[in-house]
């Protein structure tokens, strides 16, 4: 690229002079997308890849020819905090354009439970507009509309507004989006079919006329698997036909009422009742759960994959006797109830907890997903007696059955994060077009001083070897604990493990108060833990945060103003043996040969989240902290060609040395 392309993009860069990291970025990403391309950053934390990805995409545009075909930039994040830099950033932009050139204008947008205040699931409609007048809620909503797109805003200021004037936040932000040249949301508006295809067209956006930024996109594969997961237990079709009955005396109760004659929809439900009876009473079905329920207890693992067509099968014939209004393709006749179970409604209960409402919808989704995929082996059902409940689970195993139409079809993409590592696997595992991509690892601009990294080269999580290993990892973990002047983080590679090692370590914190991760904690309590720590270090106290690896305390967690001072992690967290994961290794075997198939299944996944947890104290130039990686295997060649190359890192020997280099580390800062 020409200097001259470089200097033009500056208009749209956020800060006074591009570091190095960020000036290749920037070009790369220009690059990239002028071909319609695609570049995988592994831009470490601090390198302001939000920057260098926004001033890329912009320059590209040209938005201020004021072209009717300019694309739309979609920033996709799932965390709150990163809408909120993306805001910021552009203002920032904003700030800095030559006169003459328009303001570039940004909506902000989470979903509509974040943004209505109550959401009646009878009708689907929410109680924003209770009461407006048309004529008022037209000029309202095109009044909101101004105040989104004057200047940037974050969706919390959207909202408020919106609550202030009576008006619906989520309805007007989606329609100004129009008008935007950039639109901030979470990757499901775009890589989930069905918000995509109720999203999209509302906002009028066109695949093919967007760029795609993907920050943290080392969680999109994971993303999209997730997608396509749903749970099902044995007592699904009771609980489904308990949401059945509701509707229908709901339908029937207000057909009487208005004294009208059966309805088209009355109809539907009294067929779909006999329909899931039949499921329910089914004696095939239940020989099958029995039958699977036996296989599973026989098995040497918790879990035992299952034929997907042969499940289908069974519900298929449960269901055959019943009228289906001469339909006799088995596909056919599980669709049309599918449809049927979709179009049940039943009032909220607040006693019942999110994920156990409407059965009728959760049964709808696996069966779709079952019949999507029945012929593919990207798809694996799991059967497992988890809580002592028969269940059935979907697992998506390749995310490019869902990637790659969509990075195909798109106007180019720059998918971004400190652990996109190696970029080249997540392209492969995305299924973004080889010939047209580029996988670049950036340098850090961080002082190496600044943060050592140790590695243990005395203990292991591995499983053989993990008891033996004990009592030095306790010992490393108390060397960190005492030498430490402020807070630190332990992170473990399972719950079981977290909860070990702090039982253990518990009586010797050397005046540290305890903060723990628990299995299902709360985004909310997750907020309340971290601002305690902050309070507390105001208060001249110190914290011992104790999680585990891939959990929610090591990842997508902001640790700001240097307030974590050293961080420990211990073992590798590597899948722990199941039938989803060897249907994983076996399907990477036969896309990517066996020498990839580990490495991408297991391996590299396990090293990102270590990768992932050390990046959490610094997360600017000046921050210092300290990181022990308490697992000798990092020391191995095939694990250690996981890392960055860029990486430094130095081997401690034991607990004594650990304790030595921590206690100089803090005396020198």
């Amino acid at each position: 690229m020409t200097g001259e392309s470089i200097v033009e993009a500056q208009h749209f860069f956020a800060h006074d002079v591009p570091r190095q990291s960020q000036r290749e970025m920037l070009s790369d990403g220009i690059i990239s997308l002028r071909d319609g391309g695609f570049l995988l950053a592994a831009a470490p934390t601090g390198i302001g890849k939000t920057a260098a990805a926004l001033a890329s995409a912009l320059e590209v545009t040209n938005f201020y020819n004021k072209n009717p075909t300019v694309p739309k930039i979609i920033f996709l994040t799932g965390r709150q905090s990163q809408h909120r830099i993306v805001v910021e950033t552009v203002k920032q932009i904003n700030s800095k354009l030559p006169a003459g050139l328009p303001q570039i204008q940004l909506v902000d947008i989470i979903g509509r439970e974040g943004m209505c205040e109550v959401i009646d699931k009878s009708t689907g409609k929410c109680g924003c507009e209770e009461d407006v007048a048309e004529s008022a809620r037209k000029s309202r909503r095109a009044d909101l509309c101004e105040f989104i797109l004057s200047s940037p805003k974050h969706v919390d200021q959207t909202v408020k507004e919106g609550r202030a004037r009576k008006i619906c936040a989520w309805a007007t932000a989606r329609s100004a989006v129009r008008d935007a040249h950039i639109l901030v949301c979470d990757y499901n508006h775009i890589f989930v079919e069905s918000v995509r295809d109720s999203s999209l067209p509302v906002m009028g956006i066109e695949l093919e006329n967007s760029i795609l930024i993907v920050d943290e996109a080392h969680n999109l594969p994971d993303r999209i698997r997730s997608g396509l997961e749903r749970r099902i237990t044995e007592r699904i079709f009771q609980r489904a036909l308990s949401d059945v009955e509701e509707y229908k005396e709901s339908l029937q109760k207000t057909e009487r009422q208005l004294d009208l004659p059966p309805s088209k929809s009355l109809e539907d439900a009294v067929l779909l009742e006999k329909q899931i009876k039949s499921l329910r009473d089914d004696g095939n079905l239940r020989r099958w759960f029995e039958r699977k329920t036996s296989e599973n207890r026989d098995s040497k693992g918790d879990d035992i994959r299952i034929d997907t067509g042969e499940f289908l099968g069974l519900v298929a014939s449960a269901i055959e006797s019943i009228d289906q209004d001469g339909t006799t393709d088995w596909i056919g006749r599980v669709r049309m109830m599918n449809s049927r179970l979709h179009s049940v409604i039943i009032e909220d209960d607040d006693d019942i907890d999110e994920d156990e409402q409407n059965d009728c919808t959760r049964l709808a989704e696996i069966l779709e997903i079952c019949i999507r995929y029945r012929e593919s082996t990207a798809l694996a059902l799991v059967f497992d007696n988890e809580l002592d409940e028969p269940r059935v689970t979907s697992h998506l195993l390749d995310p490019s059955v869902v990637g790659s139409p969509i990075f195909n079809e798109c106007a180019g993409s720059i998918l971004m994060s400190g652990t996109l590592f190696p970029p080249t696997m997540y392209s492969e595992i995305l299924g973004i077009p080889e010939e047209n991509s580029s996988c670049k690892e950036y340098l850090s601009n961080f002082p190496p001083e600044n943060r050592p990294i140790l590695i243990a080269g005395d203990v292991t999580s591995k499983f053989t070897e993990r008891e033996r290993s004990y009592s030095s990892i306790r010992d490393h973990i108390r060397g960190v604990l005492e030498g430490t002047k402020g807070n630190v983080a332990v992170f473990s590679p399972s719950y079981a493990m977290m909860e070990r090692v702090l039982n253990d370590t518990s009586d010797w914190t050397f005046g540290k108060s305890i903060e723990s991760e628990s299995r299902r904690m709360t985004k909310r309590a997750i907020e309340r833990m971290i601002a305690s720590m902050y309070e507390r270090r105001h208060m001249g106290g110190e914290t011992v945060l104790f999680g585990v690896l891939s959990g929610k305390l090591s990842e997508g967690i902001d640790y700001s103003e240097n307030i974590l001072n050293a961080v420990v992690c211990v073992g590798l967290p590597l899948p722990p043996p199941s039938a989803r994961q060897d249907a994983l290794l076996e399907y990477y075997s036969g896309r990517f040969g066996r020498s990839k198939a580990w490495k991408y299944a297991s391996l590299q996944p396990a090293v990102n989240s270590v990768l992932q947890a050390l990046g959490r104290p610094i997360r600017k130039k000046e921050d210092r902290a300290i990181v022990v990686l308490l697992e000798r295997r990092l020391l191995e060649n095939r694990v250690a060609d996981c890392l960055p190359k860029s990486m430094q890192t130095i081997q401690t020997s034991g607990p004594h040395r650990t304790a030595e280099r921590v206690k100089r580390f803090f005396e020198m800062n």
